[in-house]
């Protein structure tokens, strides 16, 4: 009889070992994704790579192109024809290319303006930054250009550098000795106003007069806002911010901040009266003056009050006048404190303090203090 067959057993394992197995094949299939993750990564890095060699032969062509329509361009301002030969050697591609580049440096990225040198531009950027790197060491006015400041310099020098052949006269600036050049030929004007009658040599002279009309300011003060119609008036009103007085007598050395006030200062030294009335013959040291006084003859009154519509000749007037529906006393005494409507008032009070008696009769030489008072003194004789 032979053996008997080896019994078979289910085959049971060690729970531990069946653990142990399974962390295995977890770790295995860790593996396997951690090796296809790098195998995709492998992947990206070869595409970015791909892609950044692409990026650069689109660079190294656009570069190309530009070279290309650069020496076209160039070839068409030489007038080469298409089938005729290149450019000589001594005006070959690089040359060429080399000066365009050069005047391409030269150009405003602001404006599109061109220029001959690198510091020309330099120069004419300022326009666009607003840089003043030249400054008056009188008055600290500052100026893009150093030509500007030398011009500016005159008006502490006094220097006028441009003289009339004909009178002799000298100026500052040569716009002013041309100007006054027509006072010689006899050149009439022919650039009229369509306004105000009034007519100009110069076109430019009409352009700047019509802001009169239009009410166009194109010149704005940077310290305080205000606006003005002409650079000059500007100019002269900036001096109210640095304080400077460019302009001074020679007989009392009082400093002003314009001409015409020096000018105006030097008629009351001298009692010119320049400005005359054509209806009475009455003279005035202002201008202003005797624009008011014009009124007396025209019986203009532009001033008129908003409470009572009664109208005057003069802004101080109706102000004056403003103080009876207000009732407010604006003058007192120092002396007393009593308070008064009007300036006249007041000056007429003081003379109790002061005693003084300046109006005196012509008959018996008796002094008074008041007009009034004499006027009715003067009834009895």
């Amino acid at each position: 009889m032979g053996d008997p067959e080896p019994c078979r057993m289910k085959h049971t394992e060690d729970p531990e070992e069946q653990r142990d197995l399974m962390e295995v094949k977890e770790d295995r299939e860790e593996l396997r994704e951690v090796k296809e993750e790098r195998e995709e990564l492998s992947e990206v890095k070869e595409e970015s790579e791909e892609l950044s060699e692409v990026k650069e032969e689109r660079e190294e062509l656009s570069e190309v192109k530009e070279e290309s329509e650069e020496l076209r361009e160039v070839e068409e301002e030489h007038n080469v024809k298409p089938g005729e030969k290149p450019l000589s050697r001594s005006k070959n591609k690089k040359t060429f290319l080399k000066k365009r580049r050069a005047k391409k440096s030269t150009t405003c990225t602001q404006c599109g303006k061109s220029y001959t040198t690198k510091q020309s531009l330099e120069i004419h950027m300022r326009v666009h930054t607003g840089e003043k790197p030249f400054t008056c060491d009188q008055c600290g006015k500052s100026f893009a250009y150093k030509q500007n400041l030398e011009i500016h310099m005159r008006v502490h020098t006094g220097e006028k550098p441009f003289t009339c052949d004909q009178c002799g006269k000298s100026f500052a600036y040569k716009q002013s000795l041309q100007l006054h050049m027509i006072n010689h030929t006899g050149e009439k004007p022919h650039h009229a106003c369509h306004h105000c009658e009034k007519s100009f040599l110069r076109s430019f002279l009409l352009k700047k007069h019509m802001r009169v009309h239009n009410g166009e300011k194109p010149f704005t003060c940077d310290q305080c806002g205000k606006r003005f119609p002409y650079r000059e008036c500007l100019n002269v009103h900036m001096r109210r911010h640095t304080g400077e007085k460019p302009f001074t007598c020679n007989c009392c050395e009082k400093r002003f901040s314009s001409k015409q006030q020096l000018e105006v200062h030097m008629r009351v030294r001298t009692g010119e009266k320049p400005f005359t009335c054509t209806q009475c013959g009455k003279s005035f040291t202002y201008r202003e003056n005797i624009k008011v006084h014009m009124r007396i003859h025209t019986g203009e009154r532009p001033f008129t009050c908003d409470q009572c519509g009664k109208s005057f000749r003069q802004l101080a007037h109706l102000k004056r006048h403003k103080n009876i529906h207000t009732g407010e006393k604006l003058f007192t005494c120092d002396q007393c404190g009593k308070t008064f409507m009007w300036a006249s008032d007041l000056k007429t009070h003081l003379t109790v303090h002061t005693k003084e008696k300046s109006h005196s009769c012509s008959v018996c030489g008796k002094s008074f203090s008041q007009l009034r008072t004499l006027h009715r003194h003067e009834k009895i004789h």
